[in-house]
């Protein structure tokens, strides 16, 4: 998927950005997903996807922490815990909804990248789709992506 930057913007009142964070948003804590919230979507927006990926995982393609979609265009964020709202589909440990940070003891800080995808129709996708899935449905669809980068060490 090509690189689709521009003037939307995703961050969170749960964590700055480049942040640490908070165990009560971790496997460790409470495993509630953090409040996200966006501003200047792309004119022509018809809905939202967003997956929150961790790349420092110690696997070949990392962790997959949230995959979430359906969110309409009228929606400027998802509320503290609030993922159900919407289809979500299956994170890397193959369940549905979000899988706070984990990371293994000893491993150094790991980074937890939200993205957010503004796409140009509702797609109208079944719930319990993986990254690579939704990733390929939208594919043709992305306007334009934000990013919101969160880091996390136990």
């Amino acid at each position: 998927m090509k690189l689709k930057m521009g003037s939307m913007r995703l961050r969170s009142k749960s964590f700055e950005s480049h942040g640490r964070i908070a165990d009560r948003f971790s496997g460790y804590g409470d495993n509630i997903s953090p409040a996200l919230e966006w501003s200047d979507a792309p004119k022509g927006t018809k809905s939202f996807a967003l997956i929150c990926h961790d790349p420092d995982a110690p696997l070949p393609r990392g962790f997959t922490h949230w995959v979430i979609y359906g969110i309409p265009a009228s929606a400027t964020g998802i509320p503290e815990g609030g993922g159900k709202a919407f289809k979500e589909g299956v994170n890397g440990a193959g369940k549905s909804g979000y899988f706070g940070p984990m990371p293994p003891e000893g491993h150094g800080p790991h980074h937890y990248y939200f993205w957010l995808y503004a796409l140009d129709k509702a797609l109208g996708l079944k719930a319990g789709l993986d990254r690579d899935a939704l990733l390929a449905a939208i594919e043709d669809h992305v306007i334009e992506q934000a990013r919101f980068v969160g880091v996390y060490k136990r």
